[in-house]
């Protein structure tokens, strides 16, 4: 009789990398051979003499590192189990941080949403044991029951797209060059069955919070199906009359995406497919623009840290309204509906003539600034520079930087860069958190590490909103805006034309003496190097594709 299947999906195109712990943490009760676990034994159970980790009795533990948070699960393989049955309940802990490995749940907002990271596993002897994926850098294996289990190997299994990494980026600053890596293996491991947020938590496809994952998906590693199939994703589950995730801002990220696709992908047969969506989009979007170029959205959200401050997010969303309509104009154009592209432009221009009242929130100064309605110059001076990296967040502190280089302050974003995302790297991170304050860093211990007594636990004891404690992600995707402000302001390359087809290029070094990349095109690898004479004035080289037209400033 011929097998009989009933296929489902698409196959998984995700590759599974094998790890071994890089150290051992800490033991509890009685444990035997820990440090066996570090040394690669076979991971097929075998007959005979063991020398290998024993757990003995019930409590005993182990807490392994495994160097650096991926996405994945865990692979226990078994020898013998004694204690009069062949089983034993073992219980396994995830944990992005040393304490949250050891937490237990409920404690500091310890849950298991969207992904079990704590679970009671039944293992028998001689066999194989996986757990579900989640996000994780440490695990602590402890026996539930009165046995002794012998274990042969412990393995992080690491599920990834095998990508190369066509992007890169250095410069004569090693922390500036391990938050750009950071930030791409951040944004790496949320590339997964669809883009999502988090690794752990947030493992969804949210459209307000992939610009800037999209935008560091092409500068690391090109135009990648990904990106088209989250975003059709999202489109298929949300008409035109409705907001992405239910969200009116997010479906102004949506255009602000799909324009920044574009761009840089040249794909002219995608955007073409979005036409319908985008023309009944326009015109709800014409109709909340006021008579006086007030943006009108019946949901004022920018991001979280500016939910609760109503002048902030009006500032913020009136800049991102107007980037949108700048964008929709465009991109209307190109598809050839002329009237309504008018209509956009129109609005845009009219949106100029509202400046809201100003707050002291960085991330709506950003958005403000960058759409051209603040004064660039201006807003840096009061209200990005002074207080260094305070007031920045994961999420939009890409943008801030952004804004800063655009007021020709290199130098003031480069040290926001290393003092932000340069913290969380002080504080033991190996990918970039959903959030973060340099606040927090005050007599905090390190994430690997147990936390010192009398000091405070950087993840489980702050957060805010949805991510308060253990709850809150240490790998979200929408903290790698390092790698779009190196690649349009470090680097200095942005598409003049769709594709790449003509492109600007200026170095901005700040306090750099040298900055050299690769930024990926559809017609390959532009290479830039940017060097600074003792005169202060920088020297360029370029190497660019066929087909390609740089402008050199």
């Amino acid at each position: 009789m011929a097998l009989q299947i009933r296929e489902y999906g698409k196959n998984d195109d995700r590759k599974r990398k094998y790890l071994l712990p890089i150290r051992i943490v800490k033991t509890t009760g009685t444990v035997h051979g820990a440090e066996k676990l570090l040394d690669g034994a076979p991971t097929q159970a075998y007959l005979g003499s063991f020398d290998g980790c024993t757990l003995n009795g019930k409590g005993a533990s182990v807490l392994v590192d495994f160097g650096s948070e991926f996405h994945g699960s865990l692979r226990i393989t078994t020898n013998m189990i004694d204690g009069g049955v062949n089983f034993a309940s073992v219980r396994v802990r995830f944990g992005e941080s040393v304490s949250e490995a050891l937490s237990e749940l409920g404690a500091k907002n310890a849950g298991c949403d969207h992904a079990c990271r704590d679970q009671v596993i039944r293992m028998s002897a001689l066999s194989t044991h996986e757990t579900n994926e989640s996000g994780y850098r440490f695990a602590c294996i402890s026996l539930e029951d009165d046995n002794k289990v012998d274990l042969l190997t412990v393995q992080g299994i690491m599920i990834y797209r095998d990508l190369e990494f066509k992007g890169t980026f250095e410069s004569s600053d090693m922390l500036i060059n391990e938050i750009w890596e950071t930030a791409a293996h951040t944004v790496h491991m949320c590339m997964q069955d669809y883009l999502w947020d988090g690794i752990k938590r947030d493992r969804l496809v949210w459209m307000g919070d992939m610009h800037t994952e999209i935008l560091s998906i092409l500068s690391v590693f090109g135009q990648n199906d990904i990106i088209n199939n989250s975003l059709d994703f999202l489109k298929s589950h949300t008409p035109p009359t409705t907001w992405m995730n239910g969200m009116p801002t997010y479906s102004l990220w949506w255009i602000l995406v799909n324009f920044d696709l574009y761009m840089r992908s040249g794909d002219r047969r995608y955007l073409m497919e979005q036409k319908e969506y985008l023309k009944v989009l326009a015109e709800r979007l014409i109709g909340l623009v006021g008579e006086n170029g007030e943006e009108l959205m019946p949901q004022k959200f920018l991001d979280w840290p500016t939910s609760e401050e109503p002048v902030a997010s009006h500032e913020g969303i009136q800049g991102l309204m107007k980037l949108a309509m700048d964008a929709s104009a465009f991109m209307l154009y190109e598809m050839g509906e002329e009237e309504l592209s008018e209509k956009c432009k129109e609005k845009a221009i009219l949106m100029k003539n509202h400046i809201p009242a100003p707050s002291e929130n960085k991330a709506a100064g950003a958005i403000l600034s960058l759409s051209g309605i603040a004064d660039a110059v201006e807003m840096n001076k009061t209200r990005f520079a002074g207080n260094g990296a305070k007031g920045y967040s994961s999420l939009m502190g890409g943008y801030i930087l952004n804004a800063r280089a655009e007021a020709g302050d290199t130098l003031g974003a480069l040290k926001d860069m290393r003092e932000f995302w340069g913290g969380m790297l002080e504080m033991g991170a190996t990918t970039f958190w959903e959030d973060f304050s340099i606040d927090w860093m005050e007599n905090a211990g390190r994430i690997d590490q147990e936390v010192p007594e009398g000091m405070a636990d950087i993840h489980g004891d702050y957060g805010a909103y949805c991510y308060k404690g253990f709850r809150h992600s240490l790998c979200h995707g929408w903290a790698s805006g390092p790698i779009p402000f190196a690649t349009e302001y470090i680097l200095g390359v942005t598409p003049v034309e769709p594709g790449y087809k003509t492109v600007r290029i200026k170095g901005n070094l700040g306090d750099l003496e040298y900055a050299r990349g690769t930024v990926p095109t559809p017609k390959g690898l532009i290479s830039v190097f940017h060097r600074k004479g003792s005169d202060g004035k920088i020297a360029t080289r370029v190497e660019a594709p066929e087909g390609i037209e740089v402008i050199l400033e």
